[in-house]
């Protein structure tokens, strides 16, 4: 076993340890609709969640659905979006990502991981936290906290997200893919963050082999 990676054991304790600490983990994106999660997944690059949610509060009430979003005034979708920063750019995905829906797919979001990635403006992870959340796939959606949670802590070790990804595929148990990325993303926000992490506090320091070598 590499020594950069935790032994199956360890990683189990992770993952209970997780389960226990972040009981209640799931997408914090407010949704109603598969299509209102493939827009908030969209807006979310480079942003928060919580500030996500503050714009389609009122982004929704006026282009609740693909239809109406694919006849939006981009001046007026950008109004409501500016604050998240890149919000022409934005703007441009989701009316263009709205007509295509509407025009290929009846305005439905489609159950399909491809299809979902042929989309403007939505990448692997996007179509992941989808498929996850909108329709109750397995997957797993390697964001920043994902990717470095999970290499931090030793569950994988490798340098990019897809890498990742296929990584922790193989050592967390499928039907546990979807739990898992949300308690990673949690601890991820709450405990190992970027900077400055909080590893006092946190319940995986034993364990955890960054720690672990930062404390020799």
């Amino acid at each position: 076993m590499n020594n950069e990676i935790l032994c199956t054991g360890d990683i189990k304790k992770v993952l209970e340890i997780l389960a226990e600490t972040y009981p209640d983990a799931k997408c914090e994106l407010v949704h109603a609709t598969p299509f209102q999660l493939l827009a908030a997944v969209m807006l979310s690059a480079q942003t928060t969640d919580k500030k996500v949610n503050q714009v389609t509060d009122d982004l929704f009430v006026l282009y609740s659905d693909a239809k109406h979003m694919a006849e939006a005034d981009p001046a007026e979708v950008e109004r409501i979006i500016r604050p998240l920063g890149m919000y022409r750019t934005k703007t441009a995905n989701l009316i263009n990502m709205s007509r295509m829906l509407v025009e290929k797919y009846g305005g439905q979001v489609p159950e399909d991981q491809k299809l979902l990635e042929e989309l403007p403006g939505i990448g692997r992870k996007s179509a992941n936290v989808v498929m996850a959340d909108a329709f109750g796939h397995q997957r797993i959606a390697v964001d920043t906290h994902v990717f470095r949670v999970s290499n931090r802590i030793g569950l994988v070790h490798e340098k990019n997200v897809t890498d990742t990804e296929k990584a922790l595929m193989k050592v967390l148990p499928e039907d546990q893919w979807t739990a898992n990325h949300h308690r990673l993303i949690w601890h991820g926000r709450k405990l190992c963050t970027a900077r400055s992490p909080k590893c006092d506090a946190c319940p995986l320091r034993s364990i955890c082999l960054k720690y672990g070598m930062d404390s020799r």
